[in-house]
């Protein structure tokens, strides 16, 4: 009897004292979700009737969490952003506690950010994580008078046995008259020509994000490399970051005559 009595007073001390683990990917989260819906509201609002409009885009945070520490702090330290794009792949091996361990260094910015689903987020039960702690996988918002498209083309992962891209989606989008956006820019993780990508269908892709109103440029992460490609050769751009082992990122400057970027190192 007294045996039993020490075996139970030791387990409830290690509940007491939060030392048991769950499974790495039991989906048990702590801490902020819903975070893009909150920070699009921010962006919408600090950007609404701004003409120049400067924003980042990074990405593939994985396990560098000393370098997004860094960048955070980086960030933080300029007064020129208006908000952060994370391109997606917030997590290696889709375990919750990457996710929340990225999101609560991410947190830490100043400025709003929003984030996309990468190949990586995917993994495990990442998508149910991704979508509790972010929000959907498709998203839209608004920067002073340019639409922000942010698309899931991780096609790969679903095993082709969902609409990626979602043409739905875009069509909805498309069909919306009353943003008054009169530049678009989509955002991806995974650009067209990759493996992950459903090249059955880049070109139609591509076709259909013409047609939104001042198509600009496209924007994707995923690669661990900068890229800067006309991938159609019809002058429509496709800007890649490189992921956070490299510590750097991009930097676009939207103005009522075009836009500039930069690579920023830090």
């Amino acid at each position: 009897m007294k045996r039993e009595f020490w075996i139970i007073t030791f387990f409830l001390f290690l509940w007491g004292c939060n030392m048991v683990e769950y499974h790495p990917y039991d989906v048990r989260l702590s801490g902020e979700t819903g975070i893009n819906a909150k920070n699009i509201a921010r962006v919408e609002s600090l950007c609404r009737g701004k003409d120049t409009v400067r924003f980042i885009l990074m990405g593939d945070t994985q396990r560098y969490y000393d370098e997004t520490e860094d960048f955070v702090r980086h960030v933080n330290g300029r007064d020129d952003v208006d908000f952060v794009i994370h391109g997606g792949d917030v997590s290696d091996f889709g375990l919750t506690k990457e996710f929340m361990w990225v999101r609560d260094i991410m947190n830490k910015l100043t400025v709003p950010y929003v984030t996309l689903l990468g190949n990586h987020d995917v993994l495990g039960n990442g998508l149910e994580v991704f979508e509790e702690v972010f929000g959907e996988v498709n998203f839209s918002f608004m920067a002073g008078d340019t639409r922000f498209i942010c698309l899931n083309t991780n096609a790969l992962e679903f095993d082709y046995s969902h609409s990626i891209p979602d043409f739905e989606y875009i069509y909805s989008l498309l069909s919306d008259t009353l943003s008054g956006a009169t530049r678009t820019i989509p955002v991806m993780h995974v650009g067209p020509g990759d493996v992950e990508f459903n090249n059955n269908v880049s070109r139609v892709f591509h076709e259909l994000l013409k047609r939104f109103p001042g198509m600009q440029f496209c924007l994707h992460a995923h690669n661990h490399r900068l890229l800067t490609r006309d991938l159609f050769g019809d002058g429509i751009m496709y800007y890649g970051c490189s992921y956070m082992n490299d510590r750097n990122y991009l930097l676009f400057t939207l103005t009522p005559d075009g836009y500039a970027y930069e690579v920023v190192d830090y």
